[in-house]
């Protein structure tokens, strides 16, 4: 959980489904365009269905949707990790 939030996914103990669908929600989140087919395939054959993967994009655009709105209304943001005191 550290890395995760610490944004070391790469160091993250995920399986290869949850790492291929964090790699995903960060290339929808960073630059939705330049998502292909390919990517989506790619989650298919890690074992996530269609119903997920659109889950996963919905999550991930509302996320940024949100933040978006804050930003524009100076809500300060909120460290929830720290707050909450997560560990591994």
């Amino acid at each position: 959980m550290q890395a995760l939030a610490a944004g070391k996914l790469e160091e993250a103990e995920l399986s290869d489904a949850e790492r291929a669908l964090l790699e995903y929600a960060g290339k929808v989140t960073e630059a939705a365009y330049k998502t292909t087919a390919e990517d989506v395939q790619l989650l298919r054959d890690n074992g996530w269905t269609d119903p997920q993967i659109a889950e996963a994009v919905y999550i991930t655009a509302l996320f940024a949707f949100f933040n978006r709105v804050a930003d524009a209304f100076g809500i300060p943001p909120q460290n929830y990790l720290e707050m909450n005191k997560l560990t591994d």
